[in-house]
Formats: C-alpha cells, sequence, structure tokens
C-alpha cells in the first residue's frame, strides 16, 4: 500500500516513538513526537502499537491519498480533518479509499502539531534503530527531510495490530493558551546557582513563549535571575555557565539568561545551569506551546509523577492544569557521598523523573575527576539492569538515564552508590588515547557569516562582536590575535565528551593548562552556526557536529567528525559507526587554507577523505608528574589570564551586561 502526499503543510515528517534512544552519548537526540501522548493515540485509534511510524504535522495544512482502502486518524492540534471533502472528527478511526483525499487544515489558536496515524504504520527504513526525523542531522524518515508533494510512502510495516478504536473523552489531552508543566526540582537549583528568591520567582511567572523556537527547544521570554554567584570561574564569565553535562529532555536550560525548554531534537551536553525538568508525562505539551502563549511551572514530588506508559485518566492529561501539593525539598539533590579513598564528594542530582546526574568533586576543571567518571560509567555498562537507556559522559558528571516504568529514581540512586563505592582508585587509570590530527581553516569565512547574522538578527551589542577571535585575546590578556592562533596550534586538545553540540561533536580540553584560552559563552545563544565550525566556550573547544544553535567563540572550521552517508568509505571512520572521535581521543590541528578546507570537506562527504590517526594511550599518573614539573609556570600564566579575565567583567559590570533583559 502506499500514500501519496498531495500538499505536506509547512513542516511534515516521518515520526516513531519513542524515537532514537542510546544514542545520547554522542550526540544523537531520539527525536520521535514532540507531542508523544498525541502520537500514541492516533496509533492507538486505527489499532497500531502505540510507537508504529506516522506522521507528524507542524501548523497542520497536509493533504493526502492511498492506493488501497485502509484505516486513518488524525489527532493533535484542533483542525478541520475532511475525507474526499466530508468533514471527519478528530481522534476517530476513518476509513479512506483510493481517491478520496484526506485533508488536514491549518491550526487555530490552540496547539502547533497535528499527528495523523495510518493503520499498518508507516513504511521507512530505520536509522540507528528508529524511523525518526531528524531534519538537522539530515537522517531518518524519507532522506532526512520534511515531506514534500509528490512523496510517495509505504504503508504496512507494523506487526500486531489491534481493533480500531474511537478515543474516550477523558484519553483526550486539553490543550489551552496558559499552560501549566509539571517539574520536578534540579540538577542545578538554589542555593548553588540560583538565590531562593530566584526560585520562587520561577514558580510564580506566567513565561511566555517566544516566536523563535522548534523541535530543539521552546524559547521563553520571562525574568532574569539574580544568580547566586558572580561568574562560572574556568566554564565561562556568565553566572549561567557551568562544566559541561549532559541534559535531559524537559529540562528548561538558561542559556545566560534566557529559559528553553529542551525538545526531543534538542543537545545531549552542554554548558548551561537546568534548574527544573519537565516530567515525563508532561512533556507533550511542549509539542503544542505556540507563540504567545503563557506557562507556568507546578513543582511536583517526583515519586508522585503520573507515569508516561499511561494514555488514560490517570496521566491526567485531560486536565488543564497541574494536581500537585508541592515539589521535593531537596532542592535537586538527592544524596551525596565520598569516593572509597576518601578524596572527592559525590553527589546524586535530580534531572526528571528519568534521570540521575552524578557530578565528581567540585566545579572546577580536573582530569581526575573525568576519570572517576569514566571508571563508573564502564562499572554501570558492565550492570546494564533491565530499564538502563543511557549513559552519558561530562567533564566531571555521568547521566544515567532509565524508564521510570520499569525502575525507580530511588532504586537507580542506591544502584548507582554501591556500584561507585567499589570503584578502584582512579590516580593509576590509562585509556586508548588516539591522537587525531584534523586541519584547521583559521578564522574561516563562514564563521563570520554566522557572527554578522547573530548580531543582525539577535544582538549587535555583544562584547564578543564584530570579532570573537578579539574578544578571546582580551579576555586571556594576550598582547595580539597572533597569540591566539599560536595557542590553538600549539595545543594537544583531551576529549572529555561527544555530543557537546549533536552529532559526535567533542568537548575537549588542552592538557597543558597554559593552552586553555578561558572565554564566556554567547548570552543569548546563536540560531545559526555553519557545520563544524570550531568554537571555545569556558576553557573547552568544540567542533559543531552540523548546522544548528551554539554559543561557542569561533576560532574556524575544519572537517566533518560525523559522516552517516559513508562512513565505511572515509577514512577513519568506522563501518556502522558515523562519529569519528572517541573519549580521550586527542586532538592536534594543522592550518589549512579556506579553499583546501572546502576540497577536505568534499572529499569527506563523499567518502574518499583521510584522517591522520596515530594510536597511543594517556596516563593519569604521567599527566600529574607533568603538572608538577611545570606548576610554577602553569601558576603564572593562569594568574595574568584570571587578571585579564577580571577586567573585563569589569567592563562588562560597568556596561550593564549583566543586568540586561533577557528578551
Amino acid at each position: 500500500m502506499t500514500v501519496t502526499i498531495i500538499r505536506p503543510g509547512p513542516m511534515t515528517t516521518v515520526q516513531d516513538w519513542p524515537g532514537r534512544v542510546g544514542y545520547w552519548k554522542v550526540g544523537v537526540p531520539p527525536s520521535g513526537p514532540m507531542d508523544d501522548l498525541s502520537f500514541r493515540l492516533a496509533n492507538v485509534a486505527v489499532g497500531n502499537p502505540e510507537g508504529a511510524p506516522g506522521l507528524e504535522c507542524t501548523l497542520g495544512g497536509l493533504a493526502l491519498t492511498v492506493d488501497e482502502p485502509t484505516i486513518i486518524a488524525v489527532t493533535g492540534a484542533p483542525c478541520t480533518v475532511t475525507v474526499a471533502g466530508r468533514p471527519v472528527p478528530m481522534g476517530a478511526s476513518v476509513e479512506v479509499h483510493p481517491g478520496d483525499q484526506l485533508a488536514v487544515g491549518m491550526t487555530g489558536n490552540l496547539g502547533m502539531r497535528v499527528y495523523v496515524a495510518l493503520r499498518g504504520g508507516i513504511d521507512v527504513p530505520d536509522y540507528l534503530g528508529s524511523a525518526s526525523t531528524f531534519t538537522l542531522g539530515k537522517f531518518g524518515g524519507i532522506g532526512g527531510r520534511t515531506l514534500t508533494a509528490g512523496d510517495e510512502l509505504a504503508i504496512g510495516g507494523a506487526e500486531t495490530l489491534q481493533q480500531p478504536r474511537r478515543l474516550l473523552a477523558e484519553e483526550v489531552p486539553a490543550l489551552t493558551t496558559q499552560w501549566n508543566l509539571a517539574v520536578t526540582v534540579g540538577p542545578h537549583s538554589a542555593p548553588e546557582y540560583f538565590t531562593e528568591s530566584d526560585i520562587e520567582t520561577l514558580y510564580g511567572t506566567a513565561y511566555e513563549v517566544h516566536f523563535n523556537s522548534d523541535r530543539t527547544g521552546v524559547r521563553l521570554i520571562g525574568p532574569q535571575p539574580d544568580w547566586a554567584r558572580p561568574d562560572g570561574g574556568e566554564a565561562g564569565l556568565h553566572p549561567s555557565n557551568i562544566h559541561d553535562t549532559a541534559y535531559s529532555v524537559g529540562a528548561l536550560d538558561f542559556t545566560g539568561d534566557t529559559p528553553i525548554l529542551l525538545g526531543p531534537d534538542g543537545p545531549s551536553l552542554g554548558g548551561f545551569v537546568c534548574p527544573v525538568t519537565v516530567t515525563t508525562a508532561d512533556r507533550w505539551k511542549l509539542g503544542q506551546l505556540r507563540p504567545g502563549d503563557t506557562v507556568r511551572f507546578v513543582p511536583v514530588r517526583a515519586v508522585t509523577a503520573a507515569s508516561p506508559a499511561d494514555l488514560g485518566t490517570a496521566r491526567r492529561a485531560a486536565v488543564p492544569y497541574v494536581i500537585a501539593t508541592g515539589g521535593d525539598t531537596d532542592d535537586g539533590i538527592l544524596g551525596r557521598s565520598m569516593t572509597a579513598d576518601g578524596e572527592t564528594t559525590v553527589t546524586y542530582r535530580r534531572s526528571g523523573d528519568d534521570n540521575v546526574l552524578v557530578e565528581y568533586g567540585p566545579m572546577a576543571l580536573d582530569l581526575e575527576l573525568r576519570a572517576r567518571v569514566h571508571a563508573l560509567e564502564q562499572r554501570l555498562r558492565d550492570d546494564s539492569p533491565r530499564g538502563l537507556v543511557d549513559l552519558t559522559a561530562g567533564v566531571r558528571s555521568l547521566q544515567v538515564k532509565f524508564d521510570p516504568t520499569v525502575l525507580s529514581q530511588n532504586a537507580v540512586r542506591e544502584w548507582i552508590s554501591e556500584a561507585e563505592a567499589e570503584l578502584p582508585a582512579a590516580d593509576d587509570m590509562i585509556v586508548p588515547s588516539r591522537t587525531i590530527s584534523l586541519p584547521l581553516s583559521w578564522d574561516d569565512p563562514s564563521t563570520r557569516e554566522a557572527i554578522e547574522r547573530y548580531v543582525l538578527g539577535v544582538r549587535g551589542d555583544a562584547p564578543w562582536c564584530p570579532w570573537n577571535i578579539e574578544f578571546i585575546r582580551r579576555m586571556n590578556g594576550l598582547d595580539s590575535v597572533d597569540d591566539v592562533q599560536r595557542i590553538v596550534f600549539d595545543a594537544d586538545y583531551l576529549v572529555l565528551g561527544l555530543g557537546d553540540v549533536y552529532l559526535g561533536a567533542p568537548v575537549a580540553v588542552p592538557l597543558d593548562p597554559r593552552h586553555r584560552l578561558v572565554t564566556t559563552k554567547y548570552n543569548p545563544a546563536r540560531t545559526w552556526t555553519p557545520e563544524n565550525a570550531v568554537g571555545i566556550g569556558g576553557a573547552y573547544l568544540c567542533i559543531y557536529g552540523m548546522e544548528g544553535p551554539g554559543g561557542y567563540q569561533f576560532v574556524g572550521r575544519t572537517t566533518q567528525v560525523w559522516n552517516h552517508r559513508h562512513p565505511a568509505a572515509a577514512g577513519g571512520f568506522e563501518p556502522e559507526h558515523p562519529w569519528l572521535l572517541r573519549s580521550f581521543d586527542r586532538i592536534s590541528w594543522y592550518p589549512v587554507s579556506t579553499e583546501e578546507l572546502a576540497d577536505l570537506r568534499a572529499d569527506t562527504a563523499a567518502g574518499r577523505g583521510t584522517v591522520d590517526i596515530t594510536p597511543g594511550s594517556f596516563s593519569l599518573s604521567s599527566h600529574r608528574a607533568f603538572l608538577a614539573r611545570e606548576a610554577d609556570d602553569i601558576a603564572r600564566v593562569q594568574a595574568n589570564m584570571e587578571m585579564a579575565r577580571a577586567e573585563e567583567r569589569g567592563r562588562w559590570a560597568a556596561a550593564g551586561e549583566f543586568t540586561r533583559s533577557a528578551a
């Protein structure tokens, strides 16, 4: 059976549920329906399994025909639905015959997304275990893109079909323009990062949904926090900056002073604080938030949060408000302990009702902390109990994602604590560490274009504009921009995590502290970054895996670190392994011109590229010995850099940078 797209609407994609899980650790988001509840209900209505591939139509506007009789259901944002010109109800299973056109009207003032399920599901090839479309990554669905007029989709791939049925009134989610979102406190709340009054303001404010919102995240307009600390130290000059850590879908991410609710196409790793996280059962609402709608955050206790598995009354989706008696009073801290050697603190943080974030030591850049994260990750991966979904390492943290319908948060926290207590000391750790030599087009024209777009479309008075490299020079007290270039090319960057800005993008730090150029991140973030731009944020370097938003200060551009089209053919990539880098790899740079880089990028995209890779290892004890030998000079260089940053912070304060409106 085939369905033909007559009119695709503004943005229609193929999605399945729960999407592309298991790859958060390398920066692949789950994608899937942004409103999972309406999507799953559409499948139930036609008798499909809840997760069978279907269509997500942003703002509606879809029209299609089929070449054999079938059954279709439409759910989500209210709109007019017709079959062969005759109105049909939403939420009902409807017969469609060859020659009949199913037409979905445009959405009105309620909701953003409409879902269409066809009995048997849409049959498209899986990519990394899912049919879901990730348009930014250009994979999944139909060629990784939105549907266009004339597209033909095969139907009938789903197995274990049930009888179609009409949805009950108490199953249909309530849409509104004044939303309540159930949230759990954490992972980063008061009094460490936000003041108590900041959290009171957060719960007491009706935030407005910004027009610049999409599947990656819903940007909100609201009051600027006062913040509980002056800056982020080595993580960046703004108090929202932290050492890169894993995010949860549904986290309220403060990118500078701008709050953004992270969506199913959002980044897996980043360097901003998240004070609260939307519960799994309430995340469907993110898919229906329209620009101009208001959002209020209602704290709930994690143990009483509704189950995401339920599609009926227990989920309480048919009620347009959150029933709650208050949230957890632990500021997002599930517990604290010490490592077995008594040297390092361990903090267990709540990150929604489906994650535990484990953090080691103080908020500092220390490779020993990353070694401890690595040891814990390996131990937990070896255990792999039923219900474990993902393990995602950050600079000094490990996020443990679990299925809350299988494991409780308390059980997960106890399991992690027991495993951590049995770990050996990290100081003798030796891990494989390849040296990857990559080309760098310094101050590439594509990065200049991105800065210009930011100035014209987002913010023209930012201290890092019009030239990021000059800003980096000023932030670190260097004599000239040539010194910035020299340091970047001299440095040996150790990869601490992947997926910092999607698709195998590394967060990496120079092994020699004298090469650690510290900057702040954009506030607010850019809306566009060229693929494989290279930037510095805090003390970290990142290679952007794809086009998208971003906040690191540009230094240039390189070749691809992700190649899903020709992974086996492109040198350095492995079969069925589209990401180039691994944790603890070392990146070194060699200079190329803009024209040379264009040729190298074309070769890599076509599967002809080569990458110079030298095997090796990283020894924590050897690194410690190096730091001891060079301690005096390292302290001198870092003191000069810190003095320059203090001067820059003084200029920011005088210019009102810390009190400017987030809107």
